[in-house]
């Protein structure tokens, strides 16, 4: 019982700390709102018909909402590298909690506030075009969940690591918009130079923001443009499958990390 107040506590001051941070709320949904507008609107009409039925407008915005929940839960770890500076680490690490519950409660947290995010951003799937039934975000939302507890347990992992918040702003930074651009929020990944194609098979997102297009988008026009690995079209139940043996390592490698903090 102990386990698991000490993992509510440890999410619910995540969810707390970001409802207050109003202008954190606003520049993490600024940035993919932008990039909607500008991306989207703006390179729809050049770039034309990407797959049957499928403009670049329609495109992006699955990639967009990926983006968002890759962000947000990659920059989760922020609060670990904030709470060291400010001693607070120290006083979680020596309480009468396990390590375990303390990533998991980081873990969670992240990935609520990512979902959350991811959420806001789906509600301008209209103004794209985009019809979402109650049945496909049934499906969508445990999908984005799971995306966003593999990359908040990188996020810690790396965060656990990290002695100051401008180390961290920098490894982020590193990271995190390689991780964006190589995972086909913003083009097609089935048609890309042989360096590039080893760069994007190797990166944990491109198989988080594909299973988010081929439900958005359809299997069939969404296949079209997604990943194939020595001539196989990956489905939404083998890139799941990758992201959450990723999501596992990462959790392991981070409740680790955490075990070995003085």
């Amino acid at each position: 019982m102990n386990y698991l107040r000490g993992i509510y506590t440890i999410w619910y001051r995540d969810l707390l700390r970001f409802w207050r941070d109003r202008m954190r709320m606003v520049t993490t949904l600024a940035f993919p709102l932008l990039f909607l507008v500008v991306f989207g609107s703006g390179l729809s009409g050049t770039m034309g018909m990407l797959a049957p039925g499928v403009d670049f407008s329609k495109f992006i915005f699955p990639g967009i909402i990926g983006m968002t929940v890759l962000i947000s839960s990659f920059m989760s770890g922020v609060s670990v590298v904030w709470d060291r500076e400010f001693g607070f680490l120290k006083e979680v690490l020596v309480a009468p909690i396990s390590r375990v519950a303390v990533v998991a409660g980081k873990t969670l947290g992240g990935a609520t506030i990512a979902l959350i995010q991811g959420i806001i951003i789906l509600l301008f799937a209209p103004i794209f075009g985009l019809t979402l039934s109650p049945e496909i975000l049934l499906k969508l939302l445990p999908v984005m969940f799971l995306v966003a507890c593999a990359l908040s347990a990188m996020g810690i992992l790396l965060a656990s690591r990290i002695k100051s918040m401008e180390a961290h702003q920098a490894v982020m930074q590193l990271l995190m918009f390689p991780m964006i651009f190589l995972s086909g929020v913003f083009f097609p990944v089935n048609n890309v130079p042989a360096w590039m194609n080893v760069l994007v098979k190797i990166n944990p997102a491109t198989y988080g923001i594909d299973p988010i297009r081929q439900l958005i988008l359809g299997t069939e026009p969404a296949s079209a443009l997604g990943i194939t690995i020595f001539g196989h079209t990956m489905s939404i139940g083998e890139d799941l499958m990758i992201v959450a043996a990723f999501g596992v390592v990462m959790v392991v490698l981070a409740m680790w990390s955490f075990s070995t903090q003085e």
